[in-house]
């Protein structure tokens, strides 16, 4: 269920939309990251629209298949095998075996993870990114505090040490494939929302 959850958290569904849309590689546009907030880079909405959703519907159906094996082959697949799905999907969406493991930042898919894992932890997440936002206009740091939330909120949510650990391994994930975004901070150099340069 690992190796399907990360083969399903590598599919590039922002590349793939974008050669489809006819705007050739997303790779080759903006940061160079295949996630939405590069996708929105060409001016198309409802193509970034579309790979965040699928980009987080991944993560969701990973976990899902998972706990569908789950209640399949009772006493085969347990409990800790949906937190392994949720870190493995996370995992395939930023070093995807097709791309050279050269992948996206894993903000869309953990979301989506956590949303269809704990969805206590998906939901505080999400508002703390809304907020984050709103109040700093700065997308890469709604994102890594959305992600920093999630440890804590799964513990305090849920009293699941195991669930917090691997929420504490995906949100680490997260904040090492900010690194860039994390120097520009320190700096002050990383652009707000709506800006030209803005990285996600």
């Amino acid at each position: 269920m690992s190796v399907l959850a990360y083969l399903l958290g590598s599919l590039p569904f922002g590349l793939v939309l974008t050669r489809m849309a006819g705007y050739g590689d997303i790779r080759q546009i903006g940061s160079g990251n295949i996630g939405a907030t590069n996708v929105l880079r060409t001016g198309n909405r409802k193509l970034a629209l579309a790979t965040l959703l699928l980009d987080g519907g991944k993560g969701a159906l990973a976990v899902g298949l998972t706990a569908l094996a789950a209640r399949t082959f009772p006493g085969h697949i347990t409990e800790p095998a949906l937190y392994a799905a949720g870190l493995f999907s996370t995992l395939g969406h930023c070093f995807p075996v097709w791309l050279k493991f050269k992948g996206g930042k894993g903000v869309a898919t953990a979301l989506g993870m956590f949303l269809a894992l704990a969805p206590l932890t998906g939901i505080a997440a999400c508002v703390t990114w809304l907020l984050m936002a709103a109040l700093f206009r700065i997308s890469s740091l709604a994102a890594l505090m959305a992600m920093l939330s999630t440890p804590l909120s799964a513990y305090v949510i849920y009293k699941d040490p195991l669930l917090a650990t691997m929420s504490f391994f995906v949100a680490g994930l997260v904040w090492y494939r900010h690194k860039a975004n994390i120097q520009r901070l320190i700096k002050g150099e990383e652009p707000k929302i709506g800006k030209k340069k803005e990285s996600l």
